[in-house]
């Protein structure tokens, strides 16, 4: 078997642009008539630069894939990996190694006819816990601007989340600070002002009122924030009991996250603008986190994440995939999740559906907070190429 073509789909969401304005996906075919699916979670990185994705995706595929058998799908990610990155791990270019990992697993288990969990190993669980963010659309349709907007009413927050946990999640996840898109003002991270610290506290109690012990918070702050805005903000969220405090500062410095790690009695997660094994291996040696978030979208994909997984076992360290993207991520990282023994949580985008079901051949099934896994053949999804067009750049 050879892979013999990649196609490349640039599309543009509509609104209200849940996982992103742009999502970018993957076609890898045979010669045997095979096809498979993968996706990149390289988010902000494209932004003004989304036609060239095509070319990107060209170019790596006549250089490193074609021709080659995709079942040789670990020493095909090795190959891109010393090519495109000269041994050292890159947000961009890993985004673009996992989305043709991530498709040649989708080929591999569609030639045995088994989901790449099977192929993994086998299977821990076949229901994936999920967290979703809180979302909350203004009448301008903006995602960011409503943010920040509903940010200002703890009670609405309490609100959103109590009706979030009724539906049956688990889990719920907000950022209580004001969160600004990379590139439209400096680089943090920054101190934050008085009124910042009370609001995000009232938020975080107003939510632990809502939902009781129903469901966990996590936090999440992009990394936006000095290590001591984090610790102070951490001490005055404690006595809420959040399972997580998320990037508490930029992930480029671990030893700083450590230090921030251990001064507070909230977990850390962090992980989803890590890339490969290297990343993750300087994280855990450092004590900089409890909960790893790879994106299978960026991580370096399949290969990739279950090798981070296997070491994070080894640190007692659970998986939290982040999800921000499409179905093929959320598809990816579910196949990690059930194979894997050291599985907390994967994010959710609400219930995996809106825009999902408009792309996908076969709905996603989610019940209970769960997500559940089926028995098709590879990552378990299939996109419809047609309704793509109606989206694509």
């Amino acid at each position: 078997m050879q892979l013999v073509k990649a196609t490349a789909y640039s599309i543009r969401t509509p609104p209200p642009n849940f996982g992103g304005y742009f999502w970018y996906f993957v076609k890898l075919e045979t010669d045997t008539g095979l096809t498979g699916w993968g996706e990149t979670a390289v988010l902000f990185s494209m932004y003004g630069a989304e036609r060239g994705f095509e070319g990107l995706v060209d170019g790596v595929f006549n250089r490193y894939l074609k021709g080659q058998n995709p079942l040789n799908r670990d020493m095909l990610n090795k190959l891109m990996y010393a090519g495109l990155s000269s041994q050292h791990a890159d947000y961009f270019i890993a985004g673009i190694i996992s989305a043709f990992d991530v498709a040649m697993w989708d080929i591999c288990g569609k030639q045995f006819g088994a989901p790449v969990c099977d192929l993994l190993g086998g299977r821990y669980r076949t229901r994936i816990r999920t967290y979703t963010y809180l979302y909350e659309i203004g009448g301008d349709g903006d995602l960011a601007s409503s943010a920040a907007n509903w940010a200002n009413n703890p009670k609405r927050v309490g609100e959103m989340a109590a009706a979030i946990v009724d539906q049956g999640f688990t889990g719920v996840k907000l950022d209580p600070l004001h969160y600004a898109l990379p590139g439209t003002q400096p680089v943090g991270p920054w101190e934050i002002r008085m009124e910042e610290y009370d609001r995000a506290e009232r938020t975080i109690e107003a939510i632990r009122t809502a939902v009781g012990n129903r469901a966990d918070i996590l936090i999440g702050t992009h990394g936006q924030i000095t290590p001591s805005v984090s610790r102070r903000l951490a001490k005055r969220l404690e006595k809420y009991d959040p399972l997580w405090l998320e990037e508490p500062c930029p992930p480029e410095n671990v030893e700083e996250m450590a230090r921030i790690a251990a001064s507070t009695s909230i977990p850390i997660a962090t992980g989803e603008r890590l890339a490969h094994i290297h990343d993750f291996h300087r994280l855990f040696a450092a004590g900089a986190c409890h909960f790893a978030q790879p994106d299978l979208g960026s991580c370096g994909g399949v290969t990739a994440a279950k090798q981070i997984a296997a070491l994070a076992e080894a640190h007692y360290i659970l998986m939290a995939p982040h999800v921000w993207g499409g179905p093929v991520i959320t598809a990816a990282a579910m196949q990690i999740d059930a194979n894997v023994p050291n599985f907390l949580i994967q994010e959710s985008i609400y219930k995996s559906g809106g825009f999902f079901d408009e792309i996908v051949k076969e709905p996603f099934k989610w019940e209970g907070g769960d997500l559940i896994l089926d028995d098709r053949p590879g990552i378990g999804v299939e996109l419809d190429e047609a309704a793509l067009e109606k989206y694509r750049i």
